[in-house]
């Protein structure tokens, strides 16, 4: 068995999970999620947990079942907790400011870089726009628009500029090594 797909999914208080045969729809205080599912697999529902099934062995049928099992209990923790991730901007003059729904980063171009939000996704920042936060239900969703902010300006090695996930570490290097400070 799979070791997380054998883990059963607790529903927490205020989410309901509706199974549809080929999909699982998921509602919560934060909104509604629906996970297409494989058409080998199966999920049940029993009281407050849903359990999902996978018909053999096979080695395909393995890899589906921990995959949907973690799909699925993302869904549910993003209805009912919701996901963040926090970027941080460096650099002299880099910022990021929410203006009505739109994040405007100034990252060293010649021009106001504006990034719309997909459905589902809010921005905020702090730290006068040293820090973003980008905040929705859906977890892939939010890495994705993460990754296309962090795209932007890459952190650079020398000195740091450019935008970075809040744990990442970014290796310095030294620089000239005939450079007297």
């Amino acid at each position: 068995m799979s070791r997380i797909g054998k883990k059963p999914i607790t529903l927490p208080a205020k989410v309901t999970a509706t199974i549809n045969g080929t999909d699982v729809t998921v509602k919560g205080p934060k909104g509604e999620m629906t996970l297409p599912l494989p058409p080998d697999m199966t999920v049940k529902q029993e009281g407050n947990e849903l359990i999902v099934e996978r018909p053999s062995d096979s080695r395909n049928h393995r890899a589906l079942h921990g995959l949907t099992r973690a799909l699925l209990a993302n869904n549910v923790n993003g209805v009912s907790n919701g996901f963040r991730r926090t970027l941080k901007v460096e650099g002299v003059g880099y910022n990021g400011d929410v203006r009505g729904k739109d994040l405007v980063m100034k990252v060293g171009y010649s021009h106001e870089v504006v990034i719309n939000p997909p459905p589902g996704i809010t921005f905020s920042t702090e730290d006068k726009g040293t820090t973003i936060h980008i905040d929705g239900t859906d977890k892939q969703l939010i890495g994705q628009v993460a990754a296309n902010i962090r795209e932007l300006r890459p952190p650079e090695p020398y000195l740091g500029k450019g935008v970075r996930y809040s744990d990442e570490v970014i290796r310095r290097k030294a620089g000239k090594a005939g450079k007297a400070k």
